[in-house]
């Protein structure tokens, strides 16, 4: 199996590279601000499978930015789906939970409405729109709160804070799953290789870690495993202005991809051990 992974540095890209015949690419091969570069990059591989995991990820600029988050989340997928398609090559796609309206307490469904409440979320669903559009075979793997040892993520941040304060103000009414880039690499790989063996179901997926939590939370059991004693002071959204508006309710719900691939939640407190032992 022959895998085309565009994206090197990215965390779930990271964890895919070091796989065996995994060809990544990297911006300055592949500029996702260049539609066309992607396209004769596709044209002329000889892989089996397509995993892109590029993304304009920083979501309070895409406020700013959104023209830019519009290429690279939705004009360049778009272009890279329709040419995978044309080849027959399965497509497989990192989206976010980001697409939904992000209210209630309930998981969100594949088949759930989406309706994106920030610009990030908006030209994520552009991408996933332009991916049912080419009609090849592919999956859109939604996840949240994606956290390694490498990377800008939530896990580096709270460590980096609690070396110079004591006490942090962090969220707690937004609620989602944790889910550790390995993992996320991990049901990449068993998809792909199911896709590989003629096996691959097409459709959108919805992949986090277990249990839900909220940051609040989570921060907590970051600073309780690294053996920190950080006082964490829970404070609502409203109290925590953001240019992007954020989602209050995260919750996936992942069913259908146990029930077609057999992929199991991770519980995220276990990949957390293993990203804090890798800072270390």
């Amino acid at each position: 199996m022959k895998i085309l992974l565009f994206g090197k540095t990215g965390q779930v890209a990271k964890e895919l590279c070091n796989r065996p015949n995994v060809t990544a690419i990297g911006r300055d091969k592949a500029d996702f601000t260049e539609p066309q570069k992607i396209i004769e990059i596709v044209k002329s591989t000889d892989a089996d499978i397509i995993i892109n995991a590029v993304a304009y990820t920083s979501v309070d600029l895409a406020e700013e930015e959104f023209e830019l988050a519009n290429i690279i989340n939705g004009t360049t997928v778009k272009e890279l789906a329709k040419v995978s398609a044309s080849r027959n090559i399965p497509f497989l796609h990192i989206s976010t939970d980001y697409v939904f309206k992000g209210d209630g307490n309930l998981n969100w469904k594949t088949t759930d409405q989406t309706n994106p409440q920030n610009s990030y979320g908006k030209s994520k669903l552009i991408g996933e729109s332009g991916i049912l559009e080419a009609g090849g075979p592919h999956v859109i793997l939604r996840t949240s709160w994606v956290f390694s040892s490498h990377g800008n993520n939530f896990v580096k941040t709270m460590l980096r804070l609690a070396s110079n304060n004591n006490e942090l103000s962090i969220v707690k009414d937004q609620i989602g799953g944790p889910t550790c880039a390995k993992d996320i690499a991990n049901a990449l790989w068993k998809i792909a290789s199911d896709f590989y063996a003629g096996n691959g179901i097409t459709g959108i997926y919805h992949f986090s870690g277990k249990p839900n939590s909220s940051w609040a939370n989570f921060a907590s059991e970051i600073f309780s495993q690294s053996q920190q004693d950080i006082k964490i002071k829970q404070i609502l959204t409203k109290d925590f202005l953001t240019k992007a508006k954020r989602p209050l309710n995260s919750r996936l719900d992942c069913s259908s991809l146990r029930i077609d691939y057999g992929i199991k939640q991770p519980e995220w407190k276990k990949g957390l051990t293993n990203v804090l032992a890798n800072l270390k």
